[in-house]
């Protein structure tokens, strides 16, 4: 084991979308980035692209749903950089449809690894962050988490999970010095349309079109993440409309919220076409 000069940083799903933007800010923060994937051509792609930037950083082919691969990515950090400072639970994928529509291949599917991949994430690196006396967790939900829009039920339940168990594991781990944020954004320029899953042509054209017209970019996500995370906020808001949708669902009424949401969705589906 060897101490590292630089804060340390561990990301799923590292090679591509938010959680290689993540990996490039921290990285121009001077920090040793340590990314894992199951796709290995983008990720030694962008470890290259890391190594450009002058940080030391590690690739490393790793599954979410296997609990093993985390555990040998942890085993790295802790022979070869001396332990870690933030992980990022990231990785993650979509799932679209009514409840008649999504298959429950499709359900298991998605919770696996948009919840028990965090879930795994947590598991395997809190002995970690223990043993070493500090640590902080960042986890990718959603303000799909937030609030609940027809069609999208499976990818809902699994960013509403992440949440809930982003707060649980907040007040678990504050006697650890294990800080916890969660980051819930709306829609922005990323490649998850690439893992969606939907058996509705409606649906997916109207989730592609959220996130390839978005003005927002994984790169404004990202730098967003940075500096709330470093300022130790739990719930990390980056953009407006999660912002507005938290406050109305908070303090609107019910049937008021809930017709919103109804017309929300009917004019998506309108502007596909």
């Amino acid at each position: 084991m060897r101490a590292h000069s630089n804060k340390r940083i561990f990301i799923s799903g590292g090679a591509s979308g938010l959680g290689q933007a993540l990996a490039e800010r921290y990285a121009k923060a001077a920090w040793a980035v340590f990314i894992c994937d199951i796709n290995e051509a983008r990720g030694e792609a962008v470890l290259q692209k890391l190594k450009a930037l002058g940080t030391d950083a590690h690739f490393m082919r790793a599954d979410v749903t296997v609990l093993s691969d985390l555990q040998l990515c942890a085993d790295w950090l802790r022979a070869n950089w001396g332990g870690v400072d933030t992980v990022v639970n990231n990785a993650g994928v979509a799932v679209g449809g009514t409840i008649g529509e999504t298959p429950m291949e499709d359900w298991e599917w998605i919770l696996n690894i948009n919840l028990l991949g965090v879930v795994r994430g947590f598991k395997v690196f809190t002995p970690l962050f223990k043993e070493q006396g500090h640590g902080q967790f960042i986890s990718t939900a959603s303000a799909a988490g937030l609030v609940h829009l027809p069609r999208m039920g499976a990818y809902n339940a699994s960013k509403s999970a992440v949440v809930a168990l982003s707060e649980t594991m907040k007040l678990e781990l504050a006697s650890s010095n294990i800080r916890v944020s969660v980051v819930c954004p709306s829609f922005f320029k990323t490649n998850l349309v690439e893992s969606l899953r939907c058996v509705d042509p409606e649906a997916r054209l109207a989730a592609g079109r959220l996130l390839t017209d978005s003005l927002r970019s994984a790169d404004t996500i990202a730098d967003f993440v940075y500096n709330k995370a470093e300022r130790n906020r739990f719930m990390i808001l980056p953009d407006k409309e999660a912002r507005a949708a938290r406050f109305f669902k908070r303090f609107l009424p019910s049937s008021l919220f809930f017709r919103a949401l109804s017309q929300a969705e009917t004019l998506s589906l309108k502007k596909t076409v």
